[in-house]
């Protein structure tokens, strides 16, 4: 489950037994909203404690770029169309001669 899920539901949890807490213990209404916003605020940063110290992500995901590996693999591409274009132009040398017909004519 994500973080996300677990502050929604502790929000909205801890405003609950916040208005709930607050109806049955005053009767002035601006006690009422104080005591349910800091009741829920109270869970809303707790939740967050806990996420911070308990709740860690999976290393399975993690990988790293490899630098070397994708340096290596890519000069050996360019490697192989060195060779490709050299013997192509070896075939076009035996077709037509000394006299290769000029790109893009």
């Amino acid at each position: 489950m994500r973080s996300e899920n677990y502050v929604a539901f502790f929000t909205v949890s801890g405003f609950f037994i916040g208005l709930i807490f607050s109806i049955f213990k005053f009767d002035a209404i601006e006690n009422i909203i104080f005591y349910t916003v800091a009741i829920t605020l109270f869970f809303y940063l707790f939740i967050h404690l806990i996420l911070i110290f308990y709740l860690r992500e999976p290393d399975e995901n993690t990988r790293f770029f490899e630098k070397n590996e994708y340096e290596s693999l890519c000069n050996m591409q360019i490697d192989e169309i060195k060779k490709r274009e050299q013997r192509i132009n070896a075939m076009l040398k035996s077709i037509y001669g000394e006299d290769l017909p000029q790109e893009g004519v």
